[in-house]
């Protein structure tokens, strides 16, 4: 019964988001093939504007799947958004103290015993890469994946910055923007699946689904992604929030 209402609150959720999208943008997705029908999944897409998560959650509705994001836990206690949170389903994790490591995996053996799917951003924030670009990537996206034993899709898009710039908080109206949403086939981790996972490990891992996002970013572009990913800590940037 609980999983017949989310679903009937995402309908609804649809039904109001939707039309409001199809009047400022006009959003093509490909690949929506390799999203599973069933079980459980992580689909990690690339960031560069605010709009970026409507944007994939459209996207990923359109492949036939309910999106669902990870949320601070502390959300989950403020009235009325908690409900519409829970309502929705969405992930809580908490980010503080000693529980801080622990919800991410939590987060991934809940998708893999539910069959869910979820959207996590890899980089973590809107990249720093002056020409947006994806930046280099945080772990946790491989680490869930690996945990649960879930699919890791990657995922690009173009033309959410000329919908709302990066940082701008202004969204442009008229005409319609296009973009277009392109869901890249399963990573293959099997080469790190039933090896102790350090932070090496991880890493390479993560720079695996890095390149297949920038492939992916680098098709809708028409142009070749950078040989080195951008890192904020070698330009002196934060890793999270706005940056100049």
């Amino acid at each position: 019964m609980a999983t017949s209402d989310k679903t009937i609150r995402w309908r609804i959720t649809a039904g109001l988001a939707l039309p409001l999208m199809a009047l400022i943008s006009r959003i093509t997705v490909r690949g929506s093939e390799n999203i599973p029908a069933t079980g459980g999944f992580i689909l990690a897409p690339c960031h560069f504007s605010a709009i970026d998560p409507v944007v994939m959650g459209i996207g990923l509705w359109k492949a036939g799947r309910t999106p669902r994001f990870m949320a601070k836990e502390s959300l989950f206690r403020i009235p009325v958004l908690g409900s519409i949170l829970r309502g929705l389903g969405q992930i809580p994790v908490d980010r503080a103290g000693q529980q801080r490591a622990l919800g991410p995996m939590k987060a991934a053996r809940s998708l893999a015993e539910t069959g869910g799917g979820i959207i996590i951003y890899p980089e973590g924030s809107l990249t720093r890469d002056p020409d947006l670009w994806p930046m280099r990537g945080k772990t946790g996206a491989v680490r869930m994946a690996l945990d649960a034993g879930i699919p890791l899709i990657p995922a690009a898009h173009w033309g959410t910055a000329d919908l709302m710039p990066r940082y701008s908080g202004k969204i442009k109206l008229f005409p319609p923007t296009p973009i277009t949403v392109l869901i890249g086939k399963p990573i293959d981790l099997s080469a790190f699946s039933g090896t102790t996972l350090d932070q090496k490990k991880l890493t390479q891992a993560t720079e695996i689904l890095m390149t297949a996002i920038a492939e992916l970013q680098g098709q809708l572009r028409g142009a070749t992604p950078p040989a080195k990913r951008w890192d904020p800590v070698e330009h002196n940037q934060t890793t999270t929030g706005k940056f100049k």
